[in-house]
Formats: C-alpha cells, structure tokens, sequence
C-alpha cells in the first residue's frame, strides 16, 4: 500500500490550495501522487442530463466514464454506508504517496491547516494526533508550525515525514 498523509482542516482554512500547491512540488520529486478528496456534500461529477448520469439515475451501481484523457467511476452507495478509508485507498492505482483531504480523524500520519483568522478553533487543540500545523501566523504551540504558504517547505515535511526522497 502507498504512504498515506491527511492534509485536515476547517473549512476555508486552505487544505485543496495547499494540496493543488504542493503536487508540482511533489512530482518535480519524481514522486508520483494519488490526492482522496473527502466531502461531506454531494456531488456530480457530470451534468444530470449527460448520458452517464443518466444511466445512475436508471439504477446503474457503477459508471464508468472513459475517454483518450481520462477515466471516473461513479459508485451510487444507495443507501449502504460510505466507504472507510482503507476501502478507497485500495481502489487507488499504486503511487509513492497519497495525500487525503479531510478524515480529520483519520489514523494515517496528519497535517493540519489552521488559519485563526477562519474564527474556528484548532483541530490540533482537540486531537493529539497531529504531526505539525501549517499556518498563515505564528503559534504558540509544542507542534511544528509549518509556513502555509511555503508549500515546497510542507512537502518536505511531509517527505521527512514518510522516509520518502
């Protein structure tokens, strides 16, 4: 299984910008990264009356939506519980590192994004978990304070972190 790091946060604290800022880092690593984005929203990946979300709304389990560019499956839970984590991951093709959004509590190595000004309270508060904070102010805390918006900085953490190159 690939090495899996969370990147957790509030909401609008800065977790996909950080992710999308760090993934050319990664890969100028020569590390080949896999992202799980985890939402407590639903979603659609097509517009209703496109032909896969048609064949959803049929009663299809799975879709798979394939072109010269690109693949999705869409898998409609129909009432059955979301998957755990570990489920999706072993869906992933094998990478050197997968980064998960979200799964704040998650029990892989974890990164939290923290801006005070978001007017939330630090996940790192409640939960001992955390490895390190990436944040837009200086803290006050035992925790490693990464600069948020030095991303090449968060990766090699993240690198450290993991024994990765």
């Amino acid at each position: 299984m690939s090495p899996v790091f969370a990147i957790a946060g509030r909401s609008g604290s800065g977790k996909t910008t950080l992710i999308e800022a760090m993934l050319p880092v990664l890969a100028a690593r020569g590390l080949k990264v896999n992202v799980v984005k985890h939402s407590h929203h639903d979603f659609q990946m097509e517009p209703p009356a496109k032909d896969s979300a048609r064949f959803r709304a049929a009663g299809a389990q799975e879709v798979m939506i394939a072109s010269p560019f690109r693949f999705a499956i869409v898998h409609e839970l129909r009432g059955a519980p979301e998957p755990t984590l570990d489920e999706q991951l072993a869906r992933l093709s094998p990478a050197d590192l997968v980064l998960v959004e979200g799964f704040k509590r998650a029990e892989v190595p974890r990164l939290e994004v923290y801006r005070p000004a978001v007017g939330k309270p630090p996940l790192h508060a409640e939960d001992p978990g955390f490895l390190a904070v990436a944040t837009d102010v200086p803290l006050d805390i035992a925790l490693p304070c990464l600069p948020l918006g030095q991303p090449a900085e968060v990766a090699a953490f993240i690198c450290r972190a993991l024994g990765l190159t």
